[in-house]
This record gives C-alpha cells, sequence and structure tokens, in this order.
C-alpha cells in the first residue's frame, strides 16, 4: 500500500489562458468559470491527474472540482469554509486535495480487494505479536499506588526498544495482573500524521496527505478509520495524556490511575469519615467556593497526592463540597444518561419489592467503574445517616442532596429535571436504605 501510494498519479494543475471575472478569491487560477462538463473533458483529456475547477452551469455559485483519472474525467462538487472539502477531510489548499484525492483513488483502484480484507486477520487480536520484543517494558501505563509494576516481553534479533508500539505495551500489560480491568471504548478522533505510519489494527499502511486514520486521545491507538470499528472496547488510558481529574470521564480515569475507584471519590470520603460523619448538615450545607476550587484544582494538579487534610482545610465542609463537585463534573454521570430513564421508571412503581428489584436489575446496567463508585458511595451514605442524632442527615435528606448530583436526564431539559427531581431523590434514599441489598 506504501509503495502504492508511491505510484500515485501527481496533482497538474492546468491555469485558464483568461482572466476570469468574478472568481471567488480563494481559488487560484486552475479556475475555468462557467463551463460544461464536456469542456472539462476536452481541457483535461490525456492528462491523468489533471484538474481545473468550474462553475456549474445549471447551478451557478456552485463550483465543480473536475478531475482527470482512470481515463476519465470526474467531477466532485467542491465546497470552501475557510478549508477545501468535497468530502470530510479539509484541506488548506485546492493542490493538497487533489494530491490527497489521486492518492486515494489509485490505492483503491488497484487494492480494493486487498483494502476489503485488511480487517479479516487482524494482528491485534494476536498476543504473540508482543513476543516479537526482547527488550522490558521500561515502566506500566498505569500505575498503583504502592508501586509501579514493570512489564517485559521478549523480541528476536536486536528490535530497539524504541520501537514499542502502544499495541505491544498494551499486550504486555494484559500479561501482568491489572486488577482493575474495567471495559473502555477507544475515544478515537480522526488524527494527521506526520510521516509514514502503519495501523496497529491490521498493520497495513496508513494511506492519503492528511487525516489517514484515527487516534485514541485516551490511549494513543493509531488505526485506520474502517479499522476502528473491529477494535474491541479495551481501551488503557495512559496517565500522559489524562490532563485534569474533574470534568474527566470516570472510566477513562480510573483505568488511568489502575484504580477501583477515583481516587478523589476515595480520598473525600475517607478524610470526611475520619473527621466529618458527626458534623451538623453534613452535606447539606455548603463550603466556601473558593475552598472547593482550591481543592479540585489540587486533585487536578496532585491526583492521589493532594493534601486535603484538616491542616490545610479544617472545614469538613469544604471536602464535602469538593465530592459533590466531582460528580456534578462528570461528562456522563454515576447513573449514566443510557440507564436514567429505567431508574426514574422503576422509581414509579408503587409495590416496594416490585420497585427494590427493578432498581436492582438497572443497577446492572450501569458500566463496571460506575457501578462501583455508585456502591462505595452509598455504603459511606448510609454511615453518614447512623449519624444522624448528631448531623441531622438521614437518608431522604441525602436524597434529596445527592439526587440531582448522581443522575441528570440525557436532554438539557429544565421542565424534564423538575418533573423527575422527587424520583431522583427516591432513587438515591432507597439505593442508601438498602444498599445491603442492592449492592
Amino acid at each position: 500500500v506504501y509503495q502504492l501510494q508511491q505510484e500515485a498519479p501527481r496533482p497538474k494543475r492546468i491555469i485558464c489562458p483568461r482572466e476570469v471575472e468574478n472568481r471567488p478569491k480563494y481559488y487560484g487560477r486552475e479556475f475555468h468559470g462557467i463551463i460544461s462538463r464536456e469542456q472539462a473533458d476536452e481541457i483535461l483529456a490525456g492528462v491523468e491527474g489533471a484538474y481545473i475547477l468550474r462553475e456549474s452551469q445549471r447551478q451557478p455559485g456552485c463550483y465543480t472540482l473536475a478531475l482527470r483519472f482512470g481515463n476519465q474525467t470526474l467531477n466532485y462538487r467542491l465546497f470552501y469554509d475557510g478549508k477545501h472539502f468535497v468530502g470530510e477531510k479539509r484541506f488548506e489548499s485546492i493542490h493538497d486535495l487533489v494530491t490527497d484525492g489521486l492518492i486515494t483513488l489509485y490505492i483503491e483502484t488497484k487494492a480494493s480487494e486487498y483494502i476489503s480484507k485488511m480487517t479479516t486477520n487482524p494482528i491485534y487480536e494476536h498476543i504473540g505479536y508482543a513476543t516479537l520484543l526482547r527488550e522490558k517494558v521500561s515502566r506500566r501505563l498505569s500505575r498503583t499506588k504502592s508501586e509501579s509494576r514493570k512489564a517485559s516481553v521478549t523480541s528476536e534479533e536486536n528490535t530497539p526498544v524504541e520501537k514499542i508500539t502502544s499495541l505491544v505495551r498494551r499486550a504486555a500489560l494484559t500479561q501482568n495482573d491489572n486488577h482493575f480491568n474495567y471495559e473502555k471504548a477507544h475515544n478515537f478522533k480522526v488524527h494527521t500524521f506526520r510521516g509514514p505510519h502503519w495501523c496497529e489494527y491490521c498493520a497495513n499502511f496508513m494511506w492519503g496527505l492528511i487525516a489517514q486514520g484515527v487516534r485514541c486521545s485516551d490511549c494513543g491507538l493509531n488505526v485506520h478509520k474502517q479499522c476502528s470499528k473491529y477494535v474491541p472496547n479495551d481501551c488503557q488510558p495512559d496517565l500522559k495524556r489524562i490532563k485534569r481529574v474533574y470534568c474527566c470521564d470516570l472510566t477513562t480515569l480510573v483505568k488511568a490511575h489502575n484504580t477501583q475507584r477515583p481516587m478523589v471519590v476515595d480520598s473525600c470520603i475517607r478524610e470526611i469519615e475520619a473527621r466529618g460523619l458527626k458534623s451538623e448538615g453534613l452535606y447539606r450545607v455548603s463550603g466556601f467556593t473558593e475552598h472547593i476550587e482550591d481543592v479540585k484544582m489540587a486533585f487536578d494538579r496532585d491526583g492521589d497526592k493532594a493534601d486535603i487534610s484538616a491542616s490545610i482545610y479544617p472545614d469538613i465542609n469544604i471536602i464535602a463540597g469538593a465530592l459533590k463537585l466531582y460528580f456534578r463534573d462528570l461528562p456522563i454521570p454515576v447513573i449514566t444518561y443510557d440507564t436514567y430513564s429505567k431508574f426514574i421508571e422503576a422509581a414509579k412503581i408503587s409495590n416496594p419489592d416490585e420497585r427494590l428489584e427493578a432498581i436492582h436489575e438497572v443497577l446492572m446496567l450501569l458500566p463496571a467503574a460506575h457501578y462501583e463508585t455508585l456502591r462505595y458511595l452509598m455504603i459511606h451514605l448510609k454511615k453518614v445517616t447512623l449519624h444522624e442524632k448528631e448531623n441531622f442527615m438521614n437518608a431522604e435528606n441525602l436524597g434529596i442532596v445527592f439526587g440531582p448530583t448522581l443522575m441528570r436526564p440525557p436532554e438539557d431539559s429544565t421542565l424534564a429535571t423538575l418533573n423527575d427531581m422527587r424520583y431522583q431523590k427516591l432513587i438515591v434514599q432507597i439505593l442508601i436504605e438498602n444498599e445491603d441489598v442492592l449492592f
């Protein structure tokens, strides 16, 4: 495939011999004004890779790229929004657009059968791929609080450690004891690779001038766009790519830190249980907003090493506020958008036993990291209710506080939120009162 890219026709701009009136300022001398398809075909005849731009006769104000490839003239509707495009990819110049188009057309013409089979026998599924290396992986991508564990893989000949790809690192990781191996989909985004790159799923060259494939912004996996549909949900986020703790996807955070739950949840709950369970109005009384923001920045900056002790923040309501803020800032709530309506429907069941059974069934639909976080929080809130005489916070009061914090409707509708508030409160109240049964 790489060789085919090198063989692809090069673009040849055919300049209009006359000055065209009303030429758009973002087009050059390759613009020939209003001409027909037949005229464009005559201009381009016999010159592989030649191209011109023209204005449509039928639709004035609409522009077309006419391109010669495979002994025929191809016409593409051309658009401009600051960049030039005919499909998904956007280019700084018409020359780059045509270059990329010729590469794609040539490869798809010469190797269409090969391309269609690329995903059928991927290297990705063979852990044996990791045995191509003898060197030790310098450090694990995910670390525990106690120590970072080393992973090693074997190699043939003298393959330098610099060539270890994210695929090999992950393959090595699967051979180690990753305690909290929650399933996580890759967070693929279209990416432009500088210099030759090969797909880490099928091992084939990633062709094109720009946007040749996609990269997972959480773990760095590089694959063809078509291959991304077949990659399993085994993303192992790299801590270097996780820039913050708050506002980060819950599963992404716990996998990056190789923890069972978000460390901010563990740290805050540990601090609250050590010195705040008897604090009057716990979770209902607000701490100073600036101090809560300070705690947030400390976690974003220092992770599990953030100091939230009484010597720094004597008011326990600041820590409680920081915990609530963490849950509010989650891009996907602890009780996910996918399960929200099911929880609300379960809350509406009048029979207590049937309602409990329905809630339990929906709990089983939560992603593993969300389920574990919710379970741990409910155990903690149950402890809070055991000190109700001192803190005046029972399960119902905590439901009022945590209902809207832990679950939000998928659509941003104020009316839906108001209508569901009593059910949100009821769900959290039931989860607290029955945490030993439900979890």
